[in-house]
């Protein structure tokens, strides 16, 4: 299992998953409001988040997300970036 700590609208909320799911599909899962105008197929950046621990924990940035234009290290696309630990992120929010 791994544990998952969303920062969101000034609030901070810790759930635990299985490995492979995508942070967004956490995200929505568990109540948390994560925008995703492209529905989680990586062509816009309204799921980005900032990763603030665990950066190790999550598959490796993809071709989607350079195409993005996500090159920052702490910057991921929320519907490309798969759990394999614990990690913690800020979501950003428009």
């Amino acid at each position: 299992m791994a544990r998952i700590t969303f920062h969101y609208s000034g609030q901070i909320k810790t759930v635990e998953t299985g490995h492979g799911k995508t942070l967004l599909q956490i995200a929505l899962d568990n109540g948390i409001p994560m925008e995703h105008a492209c529905g989680g197929n990586g062509f816009c950046t309204t799921c980005m988040c900032h990763v603030k621990k665990g950066m190790e924990a999550l598959s490796p940035r993809n071709d989607r997300e350079e195409n993005m234009g996500i090159m920052d290290d702490l910057d991921r696309l929320s519907c490309q970036a798969q759990v394999n630990g614990d990690v913690e992120i800020e979501v950003v929010e428009y």
